[in-house]
């Protein structure tokens, strides 16, 4: 008989072989090319015929973002009163739902007549404090001397670190006291007058304008969601849009209002305790504290301050004198510090490090306005980037 020839174990053998050289056979020439890629590659870029990806996305990302911070700054005549129309159409958005469906009136009849009432109320006290306003700012002058007798405790260092500095400065500019009287003479008399007329017309426009707009926000509706909604490509993408903007709208109007109550209540209760302490014009007082509140940590830090000038001014020094300041930071801290945490934790949390950096940036780029705006964009910000799945590591962050 023919010997018997395993024929089926030859045949799983030569199977194996075949797929470890083809295993084998790629590997190798995937290596040459990726070395020959990567050769070709440093040799185009030393030769700056190219940017690798990674380079160029960063470039890219970089410009976009200058180019974003420059239009908002350039453009703050007309981008800065639409957004502030736009967080007041979402402060004022439970008012205009209660005069629209409620009281039944017709959406520009209402917008008309709310605008009228909040911004005359708040027109009324702006011109009421300002009279005693304009009083103090017409006594600083004369109150800086009483201000230094007083504080003369503080007025050795203060002074040894202005010397310091005056001669730091004299000895880096290369000239003498005589240059500096001349410099301070050459400055023309009528600088804080124009400054002031410039400032007024400035605020005038904007608020006018951020009134026209907010007049047509109010008066619209949701037609200007819908019809955004509505050019979407995608249902996905509608749906989205849609709860993006809902969620805005209820977190941030559920944020302003709470805010502004809690600021009215800080506003009154400041007044009553300035009057205890034995100032003057309680109304200034307490608008000063409820404007000061809206912007967090660096408006109680400014109110501070203020009232132990005033303080220090009206009052007998030194324990009378520390009251104000000291009733109204009791006051903050009770307030900021427990209370409206407390109202605002099931809505959102937001960083504090990124609530002082948005607080910089904004009012860098849009002044007192910005400053007011920066928690409110900051927000929304968290809001969009909770909902769009690339920018869930921002939210997070701003939210931790």
């Amino acid at each position: 008989m023919p010997p018997v020839v395993d024929t089926r174990g030859m045949r799983e053998e030569n199977v194996a072989i075949t797929r470890e050289l083809g295993a084998v056979q790629p590997s190798l020439a995937n290596d040459r090319a990726d070395e020959r890629h990567e050769r070709e590659a440093r040799e185009a870029v030393a030769a700056g015929e190219a940017i690798p990806r990674g380079v160029r996305s960063a470039g890219i990302l970089v410009l976009s973002l200058l180019a974003v911070v420059y239009t908002l700054y350039a453009g703050q005549e007309i981008i800065l009163p639409l957004v502030l129309a736009l967080v007041l159409k979402l402060l004022l958005a439970p008012a205009m739902r209660l005069l629209h469906k409620q009281l039944r009136l017709p959406d520009a009849l209402a917008a008309g007549l709310l605008i009228l009432v909040v911004f005359g109320a708040i027109a009324g006290v702006g011109f009421t404090a300002s009279i005693p306003a304009s009083g103090w700012i017409r006594r600083a002058p004369e109150s800086l001397p009483l201000l230094r007798e007083k504080v003369a405790v503080l007025r050795q260092p203060l002074d040894m670190l202005q010397q310091g500095l005056q001669a730091v400065e004299d000895i880096t500019a290369g000239r003498g006291q005589e240059a500096n009287e001349e410099v301070v003479a050459a400055k023309p008399a009528s600088t804080l007058t124009g400054n002031l007329v410039t400032g007024t017309a400035t605020i005038l426009s904007r608020f006018f304008t951020t009134m026209i707009v907010l007049f047509f926000l109010l008066a619209s509706g949701d037609r200007l969601l819908r019809g955004f909604v509505e050019v979407l490509p995608t249902f996905s993408g509608k749906r989205q849009a849609v709860e993006i903007a809902q969620e805005i709208e209820i977190n941030i109007t559920g944020y302003l209002v709470t805010i502004t109550i809690m600021n009215a209540i800080v506003g009154v209760v400041t007044g009553i305790a300035m009057w205890a302490c034995g100032l003057d014009t309680p109304l200034l007082w307490g608008a000063t504290a409820f404007l000061l509140n809206f912007i967090p940590i660096l408006g109680p830090i400014a109110g501070v301050l203020i009232f132990f000038v005033v303080g220090v001014l009206s009052l007998d020094w030194p324990w009378f004198a520390l009251m104000p300041a000291g009733v109204y930071l009791l006051i903050h801290i009770a307030e900021g510090e427990t209370i409206t945490p407390m109202l605002l934790a099931k809505r959102f949390t937001l960083n504090p490090v990124l609530v002082i950096i948005s607080l910089f940036f904004w009012h860098m780029l849009w002044g007192i306005p910005g400053a007011l705006l920066a928690v409110p964009l900051l927000a929304m910000l968290k809001i969009i980037a909770d909902r769009v799945e690339p920018l869930k590591p921002i939210g997070h962050i701003i939210g931790s």
